[in-house]
């Protein structure tokens, strides 16, 4: 860089700036106080080596930048950071933040650097892709505003993320590539009018004086190809081989660059060959291909966005429900428990609540993958993001902001994201071999053919470098699995680690808890004995009148198992015992069979105690004059567990049930279902090494339990899966939470995650069998530089295609 520029930004440094850094031994110019006060901040926390690997110029911060640091201090408003911060523990934090300015991997790996030895700073993790950091900072020794200033400091800028601001980032990568694209098309098209007419013409047929202008016009439409287009490839070339790695664009780089200094070589000689249309003609498929990889990515990963689209800004809290309905509208984000709001149809339900009066049904469609809306009735819980789709509905506010459900299927989404699964390591670790490997090729190959024919060296050459770039091997994998986990996520199976799609695709053994996972975890009305003068229906009409005001479980599942009750007076609640009421001028009683006996005195009927000993719970009803009934209450099937097991089964997987319940219940669920291993009465202890003696055997265990309960065996397990209904959602430790209640969900995320693992074979395969057959042919001369361009970008996006076929619906 010249003296008379910027060190740090690269900028011309004004006339009269006298402003000077030390870096690596020299003093350097700096363009502004701003540019210095930022290099000496990285000089002095020993962060030098951002200069020596960095491989494009930050933005200057120039004379703003204290005014930018004063303005930090709004971060550590409380009311400010409700949107983007939420509390890990008593003094823990955690900010979701976009960062402006970073322009490569060095960047990234300044700003960790810097930020993770603030004072108070816990941990600091940036995506490259989305330009999205997770800063966690204890709040006791730090303030957000001190983190800011630090990552200002260094001369980068961040902000509260938001789904706008992503939604740019993206837009302007789509569209910088667009434009690589373009340029590089529209310099092909016009060197190939210019390159046709010397392939065809004949011995004599051209002087050499056109032929010479034909070169220089070619080179004049080259030029902008290689220095804009092809950009990217030399930075990137260069950037790895200053950090000394070999990376998928310095064997590109190699053989662009050789190519098209050979043809301004022969173009200044007017001796030897050209290859600028090969070289705009394979840089424009590269690039092509590399665009489509990119929108094929974004578009993968846009359920993350989509999800962070679904909550409103505004909402409209009614004044004083129930006494004054009137409303008005506020910023989502002032929301607070307790708060009731109005959502009216066709409105997005704006936090997680209960619904207190109206009858609606809501669209949860894209968080939980049902596609039919939920009825929604007084008593029934909302999820934030939610639609509501008939009638207007009054519901209480219980969870906002961070804490809704939305926010933590939000962030369990994140978490997979930033992990690399081992799948994916081994086949980066394969390719970063293979080029090393090709490298020595191509220079084997260079030398050979030196001695064949001299004049075929370079173009033999490029087109080694160029063809076999494992450019397929290494988007073989993670494109697979990335657009999986989107295709799950849309069903309703959420993957949160970034193993479990490979691993629930070998499961050879699915292990399920009962209650909450096969079963509804809640009792319902399973029997009703008559005793006595009335029927069944008679029975469950009474109890059910008797329960009428009651809040016990017994008491709503009687309500809901009869459409409507008789009328009942003076009922009233004894604690622990059951109800009483006066109906028909009798006292009748329902609850524990030894209360309600003693309003009669008769003892119950031999009948009666084969229903006592099922080992579910029995209610018994009765009046003055004797028993009228019993009634079994137990904890329901799910109505697609039988479904869901099936086809587990048919597919080969080995079913069991896991429980800590007795014995008959667990029987009778297993028989229900068609599950042969069963183990009742198991303790967490006795779960976790039933779990170990089937791996001993060898078996790949996936276990589905509720997430919080099922924890210690959840976690033993290769797999687990999580119920994950309830506030709970946010503490699962689970790789994969089913967001709804039906389990078919499940056995359709095994088949994708079949299907994907077939995909990524197929993607490695074929990686493998081009690079093996595309290889020798370039080798023996009979692959061009334009025809190494359309098979790398070919293959590549083959691979992609292939794995996008993963978004479709298709058999296991």
């Amino acid at each position: 860089m010249s003296e008379d520029h910027c060190y740090h930004c690269g900028l011309p440094v004004p006339a009269g700036v006298e402003l000077v850094v030390e870096i690596d031994g020299r003093m350097r110019r700096m363009c502004c106080v701003g540019c210095q006060a930022v290099a000496k901040a990285i000089i002095d926390n020993g962060l030098g080596d951002y200069y020596r690997n960095r491989d494009a110029l930050p933005e200057s911060p120039r004379e703003a930048m204290p005014a930018q640091l004063a303005g930090l201090a709004l971060f550590d408003h409380a009311d400010f950071q409700k949107t983007f911060v939420r509390e890990l523990g008593e003094s823990e934090r955690e900010a979701a933040l976009i960062i402006d300015g970073i322009t490569c991997a060095a960047c990234i790996w300044l700003i960790e650097q810097h930020v993770a030895r603030q004072p108070g700073v816990l941990g600091i993790e940036i995506n490259f892709a989305s330009r999205r950091a997770r800063v966690r900072w204890d709040e006791a020794r730090a303030k957000l505003s001190a983190v800011l200033a630090a990552i200002a400091a260094i001369g980068y800028s961040a902000h509260p993320y938001d789904v706008a601001r992503s939604e740019e980032l993206a837009r302007k990568e789509r569209r910088n590539a667009l434009w690589r694209v373009f340029v590089a098309g529209f310099g092909m098209m016009q060197v190939m009018m210019y390159a046709v007419p010397v392939y065809l013409a004949g011995e004599g047929d051209m002087s050499a004086d056109i032929e010479s202008l034909m070169r220089w016009a070619s080179f004049v439409l080259t030029l902008p190809v290689v220095a804009y287009s092809a950009a990217p490839f030399f930075r990137g070339a260069w950037r790895d081989l200053r950090l000394r790695r070999v990376g998928m664009d310095v064997p590109v780089a190699l053989g662009v660059g050789a190519a098209f200094i050979a043809s301004v070589w022969a173009t200044l000689t007017a001796s030897g060959e050209v290859y600028f249309d090969s070289v705009t003609m394979f840089v424009f498929f590269l690039l092509g291909g590399r665009y489509l990889e990119m929108t094929a990515r974004q578009r993968a990963v846009s359920v993350t966005e989509a999800l962070a689209r679904l909550m409103p800004a505004f909402a409209a809290r009614v004044a004083a429900y129930p006494d004054d309905r009137s409303v008005v509208q506020v910023m989502a984000a002032e929301l607070r428990p307790g708060d009731v709001v109005l959502v009216r149809p066709g409105e997005t339900i704006p936090a997680d609540g209960v619904v207190v009066e109206g009858r609606s049904s809501a669209n949860e469609a894209l968080l939980t993958g049902e596609s039919v809306p939920v009825v929604k009735v007084p008593g029934a819980s909302v999820i934030g993001g939610a639609v509501n789709v008939e009638g207007p509905l009054y519901l209480r506010v219980e969870q906002v902001g961070e804490t809704t459900r939305l926010a933590a299927i939000i962030q369990l989404m994140e978490r997979a994201s930033l992990e690399r699964p081992r799948i994916v390591q081994l086949a980066d670790r394969i390719a970063a071999r293979f080029i090393q490997a090709l490298l020595l090729v191509a220079a084997a190959v260079a030398v050979a053919w030196w001695f064949i024919d001299p004049a075929k060296t370079l173009w033999i050459t490029v087109s080694v470098l160029v063809v076999t770039c494992p450019c397929a091997l290494s988007l073989a994998t993670p494109v697979a699995l990335t657009i999986a986990s989107g295709a799950m996520a849309r069903i309703g199976l959420l993957v949160t680690r970034s193993h479990a799609v490979e691993t629930l695709a070998r499961a050879t053994h699915f292990v399920f808890d009962k209650t909450g996972t096969l079963t509804l975890g809640r009792p319902v009305l399973l029997e009703v004995l008559p005793l006595g003068r009335l029927n069944r229906l008679a029975c469950t009409d009474l109890a059910a009148a008797i329960e009428q005001t009651s809040e016990h479980p017994f008491g709503v599942a009687l309500r809901e198992a009869v459409g409507s009750a008789v009328h009942v007076e003076a009922a009233s609640n004894s604690p622990g015992c059951g109800m009483q009421a006066v109906f028909d001028g009798r006292t009748v009683r329902v609850g524990r069979p030894a209360w309600v006996g003693d309003l009669h005195g008769q003892p119950l009927p031999a009948a009666a105690q084969a229903l006592l000993d099922c080992g579910d719970t029995v209610i018994a009803l009765a009046d003055e004059a004797g028993w009228l009934a019993l009634l079994r209450f137990g904890d329901a099937i799910r109505p697609d567990a039988a479904a869901m097991i099936a086809e587990l089964r048919a597919a080969g997987r080995q079913v069991a049930l896991l429980t800590g319940d007795a014995a008959p219940v667990a029987a009778r669920v297993a028989g229900a279902l068609g599950i042969d291993a069963v183990r009742a009465g198991a303790t967490p202890l006795e779960k976790h090494a039933y779990v170990e003696a089937l791996q001993a055997q060898g078996a790949v265990v996936a276990m589905v339990g509720d997430g919080v309960n099922d924890a210690p065996v959840l976690a033993r397990a290769q797999v687990s899966v999580a119920m994950g209904s309830g506030s709970q959602l946010a503490r699962t430790q689970a790789d994969l939470i089913l967001l709804s209640e039906n389990l078919m969900q499940l056995s359709r995320g095994y088949r994708l995650a079949r299907r994907a693992l077939r995909v990524i074979r197929q993607n490695l395969v074929w990686s493998f069998v081009y690079n093996f057959v595309a290889l020798p042919l370039a080798m023996v001369g009979w692959v061009t530089p334009w025809m190494a361009g359309i098979g790398m970008s070919g293959s590549s996006l083959l691979v992609v295609l292939n794995s996008l076929r993963l978004q479709k619906p298709g058999k296991g």
